[in-house]
């Protein structure tokens, strides 16, 4: 059996560093998180003529077909480069969403939008609990004749009222997908951000929300009475809790992918560091104990890497379970990729949390993925239940 990429994977792999590295690399991340604007017009345009933003779409809706461990790869590589802008929401909670619970007719609707660099998607699910699971959701959402019954006997609107927080670019996002709760289950409705208010005298609101880490804008969307119509409710009625609960966690393993870029990305240039630093007259990766760490660094990154290849692999594969390893690897990569990290910063003598520093762009950044989705201990409470101890 072959564990390694093929070789297609590896030049897609090789394809995006190269073309972050030149086009994209850190200083652009740092330029869009002082700025606020996530990605420019042109930076979006350029990742829609590589085909990444459908890379997990069909073919059918203007995709490329590949599946969720190519996306994988390039979340890795946008690690490495702390990269700002919408994708992770786009690509790893919209377009997943979309695929998973739209009908034929909503997905031709919205799917070849989002692949062309014309459309910015997201979804919102977090309340005022913090938490990422269908259990977590509070919304209701209602029939405006008082029913929250998802019968197609009727064509009237949806009501959604209340508030989701650290909605990912949902300032920014032209469609938001907003989870609500129905009688059966939990429903998924897409708003047309820019419309919504023009239909429903300032029903939505969306704020930014001040966030350790700059370069991914996180938002506040407050539904205010807010009225949808039933064909904006995806595939026309309630996804399963077990569904949306394997959304989240595709997206956790995503995001665990993007921490693995951030943290390799970390050592490598504390090594580059530790080779030119020169105390006592040698180089200071001569010192016994900054070798070891160094290597501990390294095993905790190839770890991490291992189990995110792992976790992605397995939604490529309908005979695998991708629960477990899903809350496997999110539990693992929170702790090891954020200690990589401030190990990187204390290697670097305290140098790497300056603001004219790179690194603290990597820090904020993994302490943001750190609880996105759930952090460590939550991931760790759940791989229990799931064995049964």
């Amino acid at each position: 059996m072959d564990f390694g990429f093929s070789s297609e994977q590896q030049q897609l792999q090789r394809t995006v560093r190269d073309y972050l590295a030149a086009e994209m690399p850190v200083s652009f991340a740092r330029r869009m998180g002082e700025t606020g604007e996530g990605i420019t017009g042109e930076g979006w345009k350029s990742l829609a003529e590589m085909g990444w933003l459908g890379l997990c779409v069909p073919e059918e809706f203007g995709g490329i077909g590949l599946g969720w461990l190519e996306l994988s790869i390039v979340m890795e590589a946008m690690g490495e480069v702390v990269f700002p802008g919408p994708f992770m929401s786009t690509t790893c909670l919209a377009i997943p969403a979309l695929l998973a619970c739209a009908s034929t007719d909503q997905k031709a609707r919205w799917l070849p939008g989002i692949v062309d660099g014309s459309c910015r998607g997201t979804l919102a699910v977090a309340e005022e609990r913090a938490g990422w699971r269908a259990a977590d959701i509070a919304m209701q959402a209602r029939r405006s004749s008082g029913s929250a019954s998802t019968s197609a006997s009727t064509s009237d609107d949806y009501i959604l009222s209340g508030t989701k927080l650290f909605v990912p670019d949902g300032q920014t996002s032209d469609i938001v997908l907003i989870a609500a709760r129905l009688d059966d289950g939990i429903g998924i409705f897409v708003v047309d951000a820019d419309d919504a208010n023009d239909a429903n005298d300032n029903a939505l609101t969306r704020s930014a929300m001040h966030t350790v880490d700059r370069t991914r804008p996180l938002a506040c969307v407050t539904c205010d009475e807010l009225r949808v119509a039933p064909e904006r409710l995806l595939g026309g009625c309630a996804t399963s809790t077990s569904t949306f609960d394997g959304l989240i966690d595709l997206a956790s393993t995503m995001l665990s992918a993007e921490m693995c870029g951030g943290a390799s990305r970390s050592l490598d240039m504390t090594v580059e560091y530790l080779g030119l630093r020169e105390q006592f007259g040698r180089a200071i990766a001569t010192f016994q104990a900054l070798q070891h760490k160094a290597a501990d660094m390294k095993v905790a990154v190839e770890n991490s890497r291992s189990l995110a290849y792992f976790a992605a692999w397995c939604f490529d594969d309908p005979q695998q379970s991708t629960d477990m390893p899903a809350a496997m690897l999110k539990a693992y990569v929170s702790d090891a990729c954020m200690k990589v990290v401030a190990d990187a910063i204390q290697l670097h003598g305290g140098i790497g949390f300056t603001w004219e520093h790179d690194l603290q762009l990597y820090f904020k950044r993994m302490k943001a993925d750190e609880v996105t989705f759930g952090d460590a201990t939550e991931m760790r409470e759940r791989v229990a239940r799931l064995l049964e101890l």
